[in-house]
């Protein structure tokens, strides 16, 4: 028995990093899967790695993209229980305050925020149909702690995705449906890894911060969306659910 038996996950951002290690993780845990991103050809090769699902080239800033995914998804599935907004983007020039540029706030914001808002727009009507589901939003432990290395785009809007997760969480309880934000620490993704690529001390400034001295490898972060996306978590709701090694507890870290 898997963990995710007779259960419907779409997961944007699939392509690569967190997204693709879910899409692989839920479909062995018995879960059909819709993997999304914005790159179809990602979308594809990681369908066929996740067995029987289906890939959909979607871009989650454009409302009729959004609702063509979920249509796709219920078309093929039946219909849809968990929701797992993973797509996000933390472009070079979105730096501090003094140096982000109108156009790099708005291109994260349009990504980061309003893409999880038009997935739950959309996706919760779905989660509805079927009496009730899961709804795992990617939020950052950023939304929690500030950093003199700023990505003030980045942070904002991870921020919003934490109040958006708490808000919706407590609107829909009573619906069948629960609401999380998974925050991660940092993840050793592409994403991250092409950040601190050519800067091993950008990389070690930041690593002595953390308790474990370590960053999270995908498949951690994965594993407890899992516990959020089943029965296992019914009464886990609307949460700040933090996998970070310890990084937000820490004061002082181990020499």
């Amino acid at each position: 028995m898997g963990r995710l038996d007779g259960k419907v996950a779409v997961i944007t951002g699939a392509g690569g990093g967190m997204g693709r290690e879910a899409a692989i993780v839920f479909a062995e845990e018995g879960a059909q899967v819709c993997a999304a991103d914005i790159d179809g050809d990602a979308a594809e090769q990681v369908a066929s790695e996740a067995g029987d699902a289906l890939a959909v080239q979607v871009d989650v800033a454009d409302g009729g993209s959004v609702q063509a995914m979920y249509a796709a998804a219920a078309e093929r599935f039946g219909g849809i229980d968990v929701l797992y907004n993973n797509a996000g983007i933390s472009p070079p020039d979105d730096d501090s305050i003094l140096e982000t540029e109108e156009a790099a706030w708005d291109r994260v914001q349009d990504v980061n925020t309003k893409g999880v808002y038009l997935c739950c727009k959309h996706g919760i009507p779905c989660l509805l149909e079927r009496g009730g589901g899961s709804v795992i939003n990617v939020a950052s432990f950023v939304a929690l702690m500030g950093a003199a290395t700023s990505q003030i785009s980045y942070s904002a809007s991870k921020g919003a995705v934490l109040s958006m997760s708490r808000e919706l969480g407590v609107q829909f309880a009573r619906q069948g449906i629960r609401v999380n934000a998974l925050c991660p620490g940092p993840v050793e993704t592409p994403l991250l890894l092409r950040i601190f690529g050519d800067d091993p001390a950008a990389y070690e400034r930041r690593r002595i911060h953390l308790p474990m001295g370590r960053l999270a490898k995908p498949r951690e972060i994965v594993m407890a969306a899992l516990f959020l996306a089943s029965d296992e978590s019914s009464y886990v709701n609307a949460a700040t659910f933090l996998v970070d090694g310890g990084l937000t507890a820490a004061y002082v870290t181990p020499e």
